[in-house]
């Protein structure tokens, strides 16, 4: 069996997807399946790649990459035509109708991985555009996969209302577990920290935690500071620092820049509570990296992270600025063991649902089900 993965691109800077699909591909090498990763390479000097294994197949991008056929990518296929299953991960970008018109072309099976894209507040996004991929496209290829892959209940829901009749396989993205220590006490801090870790863009609902952290009374935030780490478009964040200043928030609201390996992982490690005010995600993986690391979680409605409060986790709010605030003043009043047991709470069921090495089990047995139709494994859907 023989897998190759298609993704736009593998850029340390470019989020959640690029992570979560270079981690599964490493632990299925890892358990012994043949996959590689196609994606265009890094276009300046300022870029990296996540890696730079053997596996990954980098191909130079178009100068349109968005538009028209890439060359490159269309030698990849030719001169490798040996691929049993093609799995794509994310839509609207070239790569995947590339790789879906190709496994058609060669009657092969293949996967698409939808990485939230298919999400109402996705679907909103640069509309127009999306309308026509869907009409020229996007639509035959959805269509004519063998499985969708959705990675929660809420996301395979919402690609059901559209209309969309394919199997699909509700598999969470992993993490590698023994990356995210639990921190240990061992001083108590004078100081403690609410953490947001993740891309900066206004569909993080960052507006809604600057505000809502202005409301919280100045005594019960006294000891606390509020850090915000991560990369986004300089003008966009320049605009919330304009809020915070508005605000008289200077020196409790402090932004970091982004984290990656070990700083990333002390940046977790430093932190008493992690906050993600998002307007919607088809996943969150730093929700999980943040419960792996021990911390309680709050996040919104817009993630499906219903199992915080099942496991005692944190909060999973409604989206604005009250919930908001009303999570952050419970959860700042809880005493230091409250929390910590929480984030111990959240370090069992990461364990237990969303460790790499489970997760490549069930990918494993997806393949094998499409492939060699083996008994359809009870995570895919039908109807």
């Amino acid at each position: 069996m023989k897998i190759l993965h298609t993704i736009s691109g593998l850029n340390i800077y470019s989020g959640g997807p690029s992570f979560s699909v270079y981690l599964l591909v490493k632990e299925l090498r890892a358990q012994g399946i043949d996959v590689e990763i196609l994606c265009f390479d890094t276009e300046d000097s300022t870029d990296r790649l996540i890696s730079k294994d053997n596996f990954i197949n980098t191909i130079k991008p178009p100068t349109f990459r968005n538009f028209g056929y890439s060359i490159n990518f269309l030698k990849f296929f030719k001169e490798n035509p040996s691929f049993d299953i093609y799995h794509g991960n994310g839509l609207w970008q070239m790569p995947v109708h590339f790789m879906a018109k190709e496994a058609r072309k060669k009657n092969k099976l293949y996967i698409i991985t939808l990485h939230g894209m298919l999400r109402p507040w996705a679907l909103e996004q640069s509309k127009i555009k999306k309308k026509i991929a869907l009409l020229l496209y996007q639509n035959m290829d959805i269509k004519s996969a063998s499985c969708l892959h959705a990675t929660s209940k809420l996301e395979a829901y919402e690609i059901r209302r559209l209309g969309i009749n394919n199997p699909i396989a509700i598999i969470p993205n992993g993490i590698n577990i023994v990356d995210y220590p639990v921190r240990i006490d061992s001083i108590p801090k004078s100081e403690k920290t609410i953490l947001y870790l993740s891309r900066i863009f206004s569909h993080k609902g960052l507006e809604f935690l600057i505000e809502a952290w202005s409301l919280i009374q100045k005594s019960n935030r006294r000891d606390w500071r509020l850090v915000i780490a991560g990369n986004g478009d300089s003008k966009y964040i320049n605009q919330l620092n304009h809020l915070i200043s508005k605000k008289k928030l200077e020196g409790e609201i402090i932004f970091e820049g982004p984290k990656y390996g070990l700083d990333k992982i002390i940046t977790y490690q430093q932190a008493d509570l992690f906050v993600l005010p998002t307007l919607g995600e088809n996943f969150g993986m730093v929700v999980a990296e943040a419960l792996a690391s021990g911390l309680p979680v709050i996040t919104t409605k817009g993630a499906p992270w219903e199992e915080l409060i099942i496991h005692k986790a944190g909060w999973w709010i409604d989206i604005g600025v009250e919930p908001l605030v009303r999570a952050l003043i419970e959860a700042m009043s809880l005493s230091d063991d409250e929390r910590k047991q929480m984030g111990l709470n959240g370090r069992k069921l990461v364990e237990e649902n969303y460790s790499i090495e489970s997760v490549a089990q069930k990918m494993i047995r997806l393949y094998e089900w499409i492939l060699y139709k083996k008994e359809m494994p009870e995570f895919v859907f039908i109807k």
